[in-house]
């Protein structure tokens, strides 16, 4: 019995564990409704939102527009984004950062470095010594990094969408260029941090748009492959993408559609940015031209008569792609000189013919990263701004050999849309229809490490090795377990990228350093000092390529086992007490459940990687694992390798194990033989006491970043805070403009109120004069001394303001509501009234009222009849200027306690049963007519139990005077409650 009680307690204390744990999800689930998604381009932003009854909504920025310019302008004391600071490139070109991305991650001996620089000469970068990276120098006060500068940007594209959306949002799904490698990926996980956005996923941007066409899609994919080609080319660089749709069958949702990234190509410097900044030369050219005889001064020494001829080249292109030529016109170009010059397409094409001649480059390298032809490709899709070229069409179109090139899909939008898709997957706050989605890893990574061998007696020598992480075009996410076999004491492995031979001499330079990081090993000796008695299964390093495509190592765990032997009591206890604990969480002892235990550790289980090929006689194991993307479950998983394949025995996974034993988990060996074999019986166990006990002692680690070194966390904090301090400010002077803006606005409607008849005629001539007195008086320092005031001060005047000016504004408003007032309550007291003179006619024998409820009903008409007329005499006494008596306030509350007394009576006479009515002694029943027939004679009606035959049917009471005065009251009631606003409050007795 004590047993049973103690049993049923730490069920419930379970109970409330899980209810608990659900309390806090809802919890948790309340903040975080709605979610967005940025589609970061080169040039211009878009951003999307999801939240309970808007379904993927593309964000309207301040000016109403659907994509927003990424640029900013940084000023000592302001800070402008989008289409603010798009004009302001003008006026301060030096201010004013755009395409800061290509800055991202890269060191300052980069050559995209070089060619910013060279794009953009008005911009000065200066050198960080620590991380060898570049700063954008603003003035000798102002300093941002590229992730300072992204990280603003990123914070006012949240603002955006919380405007649009009206609650907060912290989640987002974020697009980058699916050629960003490790360093641009972590610099763009700063810039979030630093923004404060906690980032679901990164999400290649050609990934996104896939996603969106088969969202949309969805209907149209079946198990028969479809390969489509997305050509995508921006303002900063071209990519090309190949993805088959097919469904697939899934362990949780059975068939469902997926999307998987088979080849992928790109060109990082051919886009429309490259056109305009040829257009802007020609341009500049043109204009030198013009002006040779005058001695004037190179246009492209002046850096906003360039930024004005960038942003006509970019008006230029948009009206060149519709039309064979066009005239470019900017007035004031330079030294007040206006600028007109005629461009035709042709002129155009031949200065971007060897642009347009990269175009088919990102066609043959995705065709050859996913090993396929063209002839498999059935349809290639336009994506991105700079497709709407026309040249670019043509040379794409005889590249890929079609009919004709796919438009179908919105260029602008649909990454964007694809991304917000993928962030409602990822939250938590919304169901979303199954979409399986398989990435690619476009650079390879890989392990080397050297040990030392002994190839003759005494002859020792170092041997270099290389392992396959991630290959190219493997899937992602997915986590890996490398296993070093040959050391027993502290060593050193490198992370390192794989063969990038498919990348050209240029884009090698530009790709940085292709060394990722050096891993220092501490503790592996003392581990093996601390388990001499065990067998060493080896160094085991735990690798996660996550969701974003960034590399982690998770941990590295020193591994061993040994046999225990233990005595069938003990050993029968630990399964009783295994058995107790799955019960209490709801398992079985059928076959079933333990198939189904197993399923679960083979899910765990690790599995060989893809592409480990060791040399025969290495004893590295390399396995992964099954934490992949969903594959279909028709596929079988691949082979073991034989040389490096663990014993079965080892397959008892050592994931989240930590430095627990195996003997801490009694209920997993009881269903696990020494060989990882079925469950024996019982009878057979107690044959065989000896089983596998694994010890597992973590391993310290510390990383060496060779690529590009992250912020140090004292760094990342200074520029979190210097960040926040630019918002803070940002929203104080937003509040100052509109205490400045509230308070002209209404000096300015004050002054115009008091020459209205309405306001004269409730003011004297000295109360105008004193109220206008003050008005300039305010006015006068709004405009000398309300620059430098603070939004404290400027609210300050203007409470004074409205407290000089309550009184004449609170007459003018009661005169206003007063005939609406005093006409509703006429109309209510003579309804009133006609109710009571209604009810005292009801026959006595009827009657539903008492005396004392109508004579209540009479006292209170009585009361606001006189009420009524002796305030409106008191207020005629009064003059105008004067504060009224006659106040609208009171008048509504004479009305609810009037309309609460009748609306008493009202519901009474709704739900008052009928009394019965007694029978007439001298009325007799009448006899049957002659002519009716037997029929109808024989007809009889059964009177209801403990009627007597006689008694005639209950008649209904008359209800003509309160029926219709009821029906005439709840209209009355309706009508006033739409005039004024108000409801009326029941009284506590009614029903």
């Amino acid at each position: 019995m004590a047993a049973t009680v103690r049993r049923q307690r730490q069920k419930r204390r379970v109970c409330w564990a899980l209810v608990a744990v659900l309390l806090a999800d809802l919890l948790a689930l309340s903040d975080t409704l709605a979610v967005m998604s940025v589609d970061l381009g080169s040039e211009s932003m878009k951003v999307a939102i999801v939240k309970p009854g808007v379904p993927m909504e593309i964000v309207l920025n301040k000016e109403s527009r659907r994509k927003t310019p990424v640029i900013v302008t940084l000023k000592e004391n302001e800070r402008f984004f989008g289409d603010s600071a798009a004009s302001m490139a003008i006026k301060n070109p030096k201010a004013t950062l755009r395409y800061f991305q290509h800055l991202l991650g890269k060191q300052a001996d980069n050559p995209h470095v070089a060619l910013y620089q060279a794009r953009f000469p008005e911009h000065e970068l200066t050198f960080d010594p620590q991380r060898q990276t570049v700063h954008f120098q603003i003035s000798p006060q102002l300093q941002f990094s590229p992730e300072e500068v992204l990280g603003m940007v990123l914070n006012y594209s949240r603002s955006l969408a919380e405007d649009f959306a009206e609650q907060p949002i912290k989640d987002a799904v974020i697009t980058v260029p699916v050629f960003f490698n490790q360093a641009e990926r972590r610099a763009v996980l700063q810039a979030a941090r630093m923004a404060g956005l906690k980032v679901l996923q990164l999400i290649n941007d050609n990934t996104a748009t896939a996603l969106s066409y088969g969202v949309f899609r969805r209907k149209d994919i079946n198990t028969t492959a479809q390969n489509i080609m997305f050509y995508d080319m921006g303002s900063g660089s071209t990519v090309c993408t190949i993805v088959t749709y097919q469904t697939v069958k899934t362990k949780e949702a059975g068939m469902q559609p997926q999307l998987q990234i088979r080849g992928v190509g790109f060109d990082r410097t051919l886009g429309g940015l490259e056109m305009e900044l040829r257009l802007r030369e020609h341009l500049a050219g043109l204009f030198n031209e013009q002006r040779k005889g005058q001695r004037g001064k190179d246009v492209r020494e002046n850096p906003r008569a360039m930024a004005k001829l960038l942003r006509e080249a970019n008006r230029l292109k948009t009206v060149l792609s519709a039309n064979a030529d066009h005239m470019a016109q900017i007035e004031g170009l330079m030294d007040d000189v206006d600028f007109k010059a005629k461009v035709t397409r042709v002129e155009f094409e031949e200065l971007c013919a060897d642009l347009f001649e990269r175009v088919p480059g990102p066609v043959q390298q995705a065709l050859q990263s996913a090993e396929m032809s063209l002839d498999e490709i059935e349809q290639v899709i336009l994506v991105g701004g700079a497709t709407r070229v026309p040249k670019v069409q043509e040379v794409l179109l005889k590249a890929v050999g079609k009919d004709e090139l796919g438009k179908n899909i919105n260029a602008d939008e649909a990454a964007a849309m694809g991304a917000v898709y993928q962030a409602a997957v990822l939250s938590k706050a919304f169901k979303v229809k199954p979409f399986v989605v398989r990435d690619a890893v476009v650079y390879p990574i890989l392990v080397e490490f050297t040990r030392e061998v002994e190839e003759e007696p005494g002859v020792h020598s170092l041997k270099h090795n290389k392992r396959i992480l991630f290959s190219r075009m493997g899937p992602y996410p997915q986590r890996k377990v490398i296993t070093f076999n040959r050391y027993s004491h502290d060593f050193n492995f490198h992370i390192n990228y794989g063969d990038l031979g498919f990348l050209g001499p240029e884009d090698l330079r530009v790709f940085g350093s292709q060394n990722l990081t050096t891993v220092k090993l501490k503790g592996v000796g003392d581990s093996f000092k601390k388990y001499t008695d065990y067998e060493s299964k080896g160094i085991k390093a735990h690798f996660n390529l996550d969701e974003s495509g960034v590399l982690s190592l998770d941990r590295v765990e020193s591994v061993f086992e040994t046999l225990v032997e233990d005595s069938p009591e003990e050993e029968s206890t630990l399964t009783k007490l295994g058995n107790t604990i799955s019960s209490l969480f709801g398992g079985g002892t059928t076959p079933d459940a333990k198939e189904n235990g197993t399923d679960t550790v083979q899910e765990e289980e690790e599995s060989p990687a893809e592409g480990s090929k060791d040399e025969p006689g290495e004893q590295v194991e390399f396995k992964e694992e099954a934490e992949a993307p969903v594959k279909d479950a028709s596929q079988p998983p691949p082979a073991e390798p034989k040389g490096d394949a663990a014993p079965e025995g080892e397959k008892a996974t050592e994931k989240e194990n930590g430095d627990k034993s195996e003997a801490q988990k009694p209920s997993e060996k009881a269903e696990a033989g020494p060989e990882g074999t079925p469950p024996a019986p019982e009878g057979e166990k107690k044959q065989k006491p000896a089983r596998k006990q694994r010890m597992v002692e973590e391993i310290g680690v510390e990383l060496v970043v060779l690529d590009l070194p992250d912020l140090p966390e004292d760094k990342l904090a200074r520029s979190v805070q210097k960040l926040q301090d630019l918002t803070l400010r940002d929203l104080e002077k937003q509040e100052r403009e509109k205490a400045a803006n509230s308070l002209e606005a209404f000096i300015f409607e004050t002054q115009d109120k008091l020459y209205q008849p309405e306001y004269q005629e409730v003011s004297t001539e000295e109360q105008r004069e004193e109220i206008s007195g003050k008005l300039s008086a305010t006015s006068t320092w709004l405009e000398d001394e309300g620059f430098g005031a603070t939004t404290v001060m400027l609210k300050e005047k203007l409470a004074e303001l409205r407290k000089l000016c309550q009184g004449l504004f609170f007459r003018v408003e009661e005169r206003k509501k007063w005939p609406e007032r005093l006409s509703a309550l006429d109309n209510l007291l003579n309804h009133s009234s006609m109710f009571l003179k209604g009810a005292r006619l009801i026959p006595e024998m009827d009657q539903i009222f008492t005396e004392v409820e109508m004579t209540t009903l009479e006292k209170v008409i009585n009361e606001t009849w006189a009420w009524k007329n002796a305030t409106l005499a008191e207020q005629a006494k009064l003059p105008a200027t004067e504060k009224p008596v006659l106040l609208s306030k009171d008048i509504e509350a004479k009305m609810m306690a009037l309309d609460r007394e009748v609306q008493y009576l009202l519901n009474k006479a709704k739900f008052t049963k009928p009394r019965p009515r007694p029978k007439d002694k001298n009325e007799t029943q009448a006899e049957p007519t002659l002519n009716a027939s037997a029929s109808d004679q024989g007809e009889k009606v059964i009177p209801p139990a403990g009627q007597t035959e006689d008694a005639e049917p209950i008649s209904e009471p008359e209800k003509v005077e309160t029926g219709e005065l009821g029906q005439l009251w709840l209209a009355e009631s309706e009508q006033r409650e739409q005039s004024t606003g108000q409801k009326r409050p029941l009284k506590n007795d009614e029903l």
